[in-house]
């Protein structure tokens, strides 16, 4: 069940809750707009952080209690190369640095940071702050803070993304301590180690290698002191952002995002987005009878719903289209177990040779990804389950062809 801002306010009254207006929101997404970036995700990424450094600029302006005016936002021009590569963004407050790191799960449990700003020692930050946005509602949470020995000390390492997390319970909500210290104290930057030095010959190798690398995040190609390296000085992260400026301007790659995140849980009460019908109701001499196909070992109709849409991959692609189904299973831990198929289209037998199905949290992260061989009729992704309020994303792509759709399942009143 998702609870609105007024009621997260009374469960959490020492909390910070801001709201931005849907202008401002659509002002943001327009701005992000205006620069490449090297897949969707990354553009998302850059959405929520600007929404979420506007919203808390003002937040600085008009009703922090702090006197001073001396606040600006690190590298404010080159944020779409940071922003292309990790989430979050880094404020200086007098002589501190404050890192907020957006999220967009429902009620967080914890404070996730990527590790870039946590041992990059042009990166590092004093404070690190848990933010919960909701881009539909238009509004944001800060759900606390952290500070840099309190993650490097007590937070948990992960190695499989290279971040620091730390649970809720042991962020300091009050953010009254954090703004007076930054206020009255000259805070120094935490010293972290040093990164290696790279000569030249190695920057253009591991460049290269990252250019090459068809990865969604490239932060997990390299080992981390050579990636922290790379992306630690200006000057190199601006050479690896640019050649995916320039690739993107002199391809024109067909990439396709969804404006908004579609809510799964309405498919239970046979609403359906625009491009999307029930499996049932799909009528397209072009699919052939993609139900039968997608309901080959699945016992549990009584509780499924099944939908489908058509994908047109292109001109480029010889116009050929395929079907991305969709089925979602009530299970007994009210969670939602989720089917995803992708099966050819346009009075083909054949799905195109290496077209990839990808699932993708919100993040970024790659959680699944397959890519169809000669003669596949279909690909599937293995069956997962997901909880009520997460986030996922699912892409279609083909050389230089993709669309992304960005899911959540929230469901409705008479279902929970």
């Amino acid at each position: 069940m998702n609870l609105s801002i007024n009621d997260l306010a009374l469960i959490y009254p020492e909390q910070v809750f801001l709201e931005f207006s849907q202008s401002e929101r659509e002002k943001a997404w327009q701005e992000t707009q205006n620069h490449n970036y090297s897949n969707a995700t990354a553009r998302w990424i850059s959405y929520i952080n600007l929404l979420c450094t506007n919203t808390f600029f003002q937040y600085l302006q008009s009703e922090a209690d702090i006197q001073t005016n001396n606040y600006r936002i690190w590298q404010e021009n080159d944020l779409p190369s940071i922003w292309n590569l990790v989430n979050g963004t880094a404020l200086e407050l007098n002589s501190t640095r404050v890192i907020l790191v957006p999220h967009e799960e429902n009620d967080i449990s914890e404070l996730r940071v990527p590790k870039e700003w946590i041992d990059l020692p042009q990166w590092v930050g004093n404070y690190y702050l848990a933010v919960e946005i909701n881009v539909e509602q238009c509004w944001l949470r800060i759900c606390g803070y952290s500070t840099h020995q309190q993650l490097k000390e007590v937070g948990k390492h992960d190695f499989t993304d290279e971040t620091y997390s730390l649970a809720v319970e042991e962020l300091t909500e009050d953010l009254t301590t954090m703004l007076a210290g930054i206020e009255l104290f000259s805070i120094q930057k935490p010293v972290v180690e040093v990164l290696p030095v790279l000569s030249e010959a190695e920057i253009n190798y591991l460049l290269k290698v990252l250019e090459q690398s068809n990865l969604y995040s490239p932060r997990l190609e390299l080992p981390f002191t050579q990636w922290g390296a790379l992306i630690n000085e200006h000057r190199l992260r601006k050479r690896l952002y640019q050649p995916q400026q320039a690739e993107n301007a002199v391809t024109q790659i067909t990439q396709l995002i969804t404006d908004t995140t579609i809510n799964l849980g309405q498919w239970f009460d046979s609403v359906f987005e625009a491009g999307w019908q029930s499996l049932d109701a799909l009528i397209n001499p072009q699919v052939g009878n993609l139900a039968f196909a997608f309901r080959q070992g699945n016992t549990n109709r009584e509780l499924t719903v099944e939908a489908a849409k058509i994908i047109d991959l292109g001109i480029q692609l010889g116009n050929q289209s395929v079907a991305l189904l969709i089925g979602l299973t009530r299970e007994n831990d009210d969670k939602i177990g989720v089917r995803i198929q992708l099966h050819p289209a346009s009075e083909q037998n054949y799905l195109p040779t290496k077209i990839k199905l990808a699932l993708f949290s919100r993040s970024g992260k790659t959680l699944q990804q397959l890519e169809s061989r000669t003669q596949d009729n279909l690909i599937q992704l293995k069956r997962f389950t997901c909880p009520i309020g997460k986030k996922f994303s699912i892409q279609v792509s083909l050389n230089d062809f993709s669309i992304t759709e960005n899911f959540v399942i929230t469901m409705p009143v008479n279902h929970e």
